[in-house]
């Protein structure tokens, strides 16, 4: 399975920088997508909105009043599932996905991940 994470970064006091090496621990393949230049990983963190197929599972780490300019494009990849880590929560993406028959889930991908429910 594909994770895309938006708002990777390299700082290891982040918890999207520990979220990607977790996906990568348990064997998730993931691209990583910021602002921030560098390396999550060993994977190479991607500016903009790339070109990205065969995303199964978009998760959050971006704020809800930085989404918008992203929604477009997190809807093309056409995921199975949004997860909304705490602090991403967004009724409006939500919705949007919601109606494209995207799953969205509000939860943190760290404890997902630890206790099996990824």
């Amino acid at each position: 399975m594909k994770t895309l994470i938006l708002g990777a970064t390299p700082n290891p006091s982040r918890y999207a920088f520990l979220a990607a090496n977790k996906l990568v621990q348990y064997e998730h393949e993931i691209v990583n997508v910021g602002i921030k230049q560098g390396k999550v990983a060993g994977v190479e963190i991607l500016p903009g909105t790339p070109e990205v197929e065969n995303v199964d599972t978009v998760t959050l780490y971006l704020g809800p009043k930085h989404q918008p300019p992203y929604y477009e494009w997190l809807l093309g990849l056409a995921p199975r599932r949004i997860i909304f880590n705490p602090g991403t929560e967004n009724p409006e993406l939500a919705m949007l996905a919601t109606k494209q028959g995207i799953a969205t889930e509000i939860g943190c991908t760290l404890v997902m991940l630890s206790s099996g429910l990824y």
